[in-house]
């Protein structure tokens, strides 16, 4: 769903003083509303991200100044492929996956194939030192590896998870990946993935230039506005009207919801079961081909997993009783 003349449009946007609308072209047309399905911005953890965003701004002044002191400086590419290969070293899967640097996405990295190729892209505009390892084990630990796994199941087509009635794999798929990305942060804030949340639930009754300005209470670096409107407004052609892609909502969704359960799931059975939803662990794990799984080496100590899950629930204020009103209503 990116925008084919994005460069274009946005050139337009910043010479306009952040006044126009941006007209986006796709590949195909999308609804006008970006898709039946992404086009309902939820209002459900709005306050709990409130809350993180205005806790993290607080520590630390201003968002610039967070992004700075969590991320640190950009990588340049000969440092990034370095970091990459040391990683899939570790984890025992180099020369498996493909590298692509670019700044040619909308995304910091995804994870996906091209020519049957397992492909890792990476947006050097965004690959910052303190940040990089934390994308590996997002992209790699947490998606390729449950890929992989899942490609031993009975459900790896969709015939198979029609047939055994499996759960979307999201919204836990990118909230267990988004877990893993801050499993080792220092301060392993969700402040990125809130603002992502709230900024799709404004993007639904906002024009995008109506939204970049609103944004401004939080972000004040042009760039970084524009990068997340784009997210909001994505698969929209005219964004002069309200509407929004919901699909990035399902990273703080996710994160809630593996939090608020978290002493009862098995998270390596979920991570060898490969992509299915938490909700469908127990039901079809007498099913699930167990034998050899790709388990990351930051799940292979419960007790220090556990514990960095509490950190992150410590960070970001979170309490059980205020997981179990939010996400069991």
């Amino acid at each position: 769903m990116k925008p084919l003349n994005l460069k274009k449009e946005k050139d337009k946007f910043f010479k306009s003083n952040f006044m126009y609308n941006p007209q986006f072209q796709y590949n195909k047309t999308p609804l006008p509303s970006a898709s039946a399905q992404h086009s309902h911005a939820s209002n459900r953890f709005l306050q709990v991200a409130i809350n993180i965003i205005q806790n993290t701004l607080k520590k630390y002044n201003n968002y610039e100044n967070y992004e700075q002191a969590t991320g640190g400086n950009l990588l340049p590419a000969k440092q990034i492929y370095q970091e990459v290969r040391k990683y899939m070293e570790t984890e025992g899967c180099q020369g498996e996956i493909a590298v692509n640097l670019t700044e040619d996405v909308i995304s910091q990295a995804s994870m996906g194939t091209v020519k049957r190729q397992p492909t890792m892209t990476i947006n050097v505009s965004m690959a910052r030192e303190k940040w990089l390892q934390g994308t590996l084990r997002h992209e790699i630990g947490t998606h390729y590896f449950r890929t992989v796994n899942n490609s031993k199941q009975p459900w790896h087509n969709s015939k198979g998870r029609e047939e055994y009635g499996l759960e979307p794999a999201n919204p836990t798929e990118e909230g267990l990946a988004t877990i893993h990305s801050l499993l080792y942060h220092p301060d392993p804030d969700l402040c990125r993935v809130a603002l992502l949340y709230y900024t799709i639930y404004k993007a639904s009754s906002m024009s995008f230039s109506e939204l970049f300005e609103h944004l401004k209470i939080f972000v004040r670096d042009p760039e970084v506005r524009w990068y997340y409107c784009v997210r909001a407004k994505r698969g929209l052609t005219d964004t002069s009207q309200p509407g929004c892609c919901n699909k990035d909502q399902v990273y703080l969704e996710g994160v809630l919801q593996i939090l608020r359960r978290r002493h009862t799931i098995d998270f390596k059975l979920l991570m060898a079961m490969g992509k299915v939803s938490y909700e469908d662990i127990n039901r079809l794990k007498k099913t699930a081909v167990l034998s050899k799984p790709r388990i990351p080496q930051f799940l292979k100590d419960r007790n220090q997993y556990m514990m960095r899950l509490e950190k992150i629930m410590q960070v970001n204020e979170l309490t059980d009783t205020l997981l179990k009103t939010l996400v069991d209503c």
